[in-house]
């Protein structure tokens, strides 16, 4: 085998991640991982890849047992993970980031070597990708084309994926499967954690699957196993419905943006936008990574400063007013990197919880009593069903799983004052029941009367939760639909402008 671990375990404070967990994998066969959020497979891939130190257990590659001590002595053993949330130098472009990580080999090569190298992984691979602009202008799933290039440049032969098409589109999803299963065919040993059903049976040889830190189906040939096997697995029997939108009566418009156009260091991100918001509606923004959606919810939000156009929120011009401002009319935002851009993460989870809440004034004026925000947020974790947070509301959001951070997230920005939710990518890397929940609360958030602009590169998603869906396609929007346009048409507006 080209790995085995034993008896991994693993606890955070008094909460045991992982009990007694043991994986193995061949070279030349992509084992699938499966769990929902909270399961134990990011913790497990954290020991095998240095981050995290097993409280018990082995791991053995090629049949010898090794100490995995840290990052560095992962990569020297020839293992390379693509984390969830990239580890890229945002100011960097793209070849400087893999130049970066190549600098950190025993012995560094020459830069022409490197660039040599890289030329060819990339027409091995066929991950095609802007390696001369910064990763920050960068799309998410162009970023992550760079995060496999780095581990491929590495000379990683055990692979770990983890949700490597959480934000891919359909296409980009299918390409990124025939590369894995070109990769398991040159020799490599891939590890593919994912909650999507599809890519197990199109991509996997074998699945094993976790739940709450045991192994509860392991090593299984994919073709043995049927999707009900694999549901049960995972989710222990429970009946997770996709959540499906009503139809819902929306009222006059909330937002309004009219020829909205975002520019950076000479590059034109959005142009001449026009898009409304509704009053108890959730209106859906389609489009592939990378045509202007996060330009334009930062703008809308004034993160970015508009060439030209105006913003409007009930009757509020908001194009000169400040990020608080607009925070103290009612806009709230879920953006599609938690970890970058919403969280904290070395900071308490009552401490991440309040920060929308002292703004507004809801814990009290001037001096916030440190009591008053703990209490705050015990509420919030009862009322959200924040798990996981046993050290209670002094725990780091760090030691949190994905659908339980996002939590976090939906717990501060779905508050009592919130007129419009920009959620973008709200449910990315998360699993069916995590889904559901979040899906549950922009449609309990639209029923009261807040407006929800839903920006989503899964068309499932718009589809079943949208009243309303729009396309925006290389900075424009291309169309906007008062019913509800199908699959193939929204695909084709998608990809017709790409």
């Amino acid at each position: 085998m080209a790995l085995r671990i034993g008896g991994a375990s693993k606890s955070f404070s008094d909460h045991k991640v992982l009990d007694a967990v043991d994986f193995d994998l061949a070279a030349g066969e992509v084992h699938a991982l499966l769990g929902e959020n909270g399961a134990g497979k990011s913790t497990l891939m954290n020991i095998l890849s240095g981050i995290y130190t097993a409280d018990a257990g082995r791991i053995e590659i090629d049949g010898a047992p090794v100490s995995v001590s840290g990052p560095a002595a992962a990569v020297a053993l020839g293992i390379g993970m693509v984390h969830q949330h990239f580890k890229l130098v945002q100011p960097f472009t793209g070849r400087e980031n893999l130049h970066l990580a190549a600098s950190g080999l025993p012995v560094v090569p020459p830069r022409a070597t490197v660039d040599a190298q890289i030329s060819e992984l990339v027409i091995r691979s066929g991950l095609d990708v802007a390696l001369d602009v910064p990763v920050a202008r960068l799309s998410v799933a162009e970023q992550q084309r760079i995060e496999i290039l780095k581990t491929l440049l590495l000379g990683a032969r055990i692979l770990v994926l983890d949700e490597p098409t959480a934000v891919l589109t359909d296409a980009e999803a299918d390409g990124l499967l025939s590369l894995v299963r070109d990769l398991a065919a040159q020799g490599h040993a891939i590890i593919f954690i994912t909650h999507k059903l599809r890519e197990v049976i199109s991509a996997g040889d074998r699945v094993s699957v976790l739940r709450r830190g045991r192994m509860v189906l392991a090593n299984r040939a994919v073709e043995d196993v049927t999707r009900d096997d694999l549901s049960s697995a995972m989710i222990g029997g429970q009946d997770v419905a996709v959540t499906k939108r009503a139809g819902a009566r929306s009222g006059a418009d909330l937002l309004s943006v009219s020829g909205a156009t975002v520019m950076d260091g000479g590059a034109t991100f959005v142009s001449g936008a026009n898009l409304t918001v509704r009053a108890g509606e959730i209106h859906g923004l389609a489009g592939v990574g990378g045509n202007g959606q996060r330009e334009l919810a930062e703008a809308v939000l004034g993160m970015r400063p508009l060439a030209d156009g105006r913003v409007v929120l009930e009757g509020h011009d908001l194009k000169a007013a400040s990020v608080a401002a607009r925070r103290g009319v009612g806009m709230r935002y879920i953006p599609a990197d938690r970890s970058a851009d919403a969280l904290a993460s070395n900071v308490t989870l009552a401490d991440n919880l309040a920060a929308t809440a002292v703004r507004t004034g809801a814990l009290g004026r001037g001096l916030v009593w440190p009591g008053r925000i703990r209490a705050h947020a015990g509420s919030l974790i009862e009322a959200f069903g924040i798990a996981g947070a046993s050290g209670g509301a002094r725990r780091p959001v760090r030691l949190l799983s994905g659908g339980n951070a996002q939590k976090v997230i939906l717990a501060r920005e779905i508050d009592g004052d919130a007129r419009l939710i920009i959620a973008h990518s709200p449910t990315r890397g998360l699993d069916v029941a995590a889904c559901a929940y979040v899906h549950d609360r922009l449609i309990e958030a639209a029923s009261r009367g807040a407006g929800v602009l839903l920006i989503s590169e899964d068309l499932e998603e718009i589809l079943a939760l949208s009243d309303r869906i729009s396309v925006i396609s290389r900075g424009r929007i291309a169309s906007t639909a008062d019913g509800r346009p199908d699959r193939a048409q929204i695909g084709d507006l998608m990809l017709g402008h790409a």
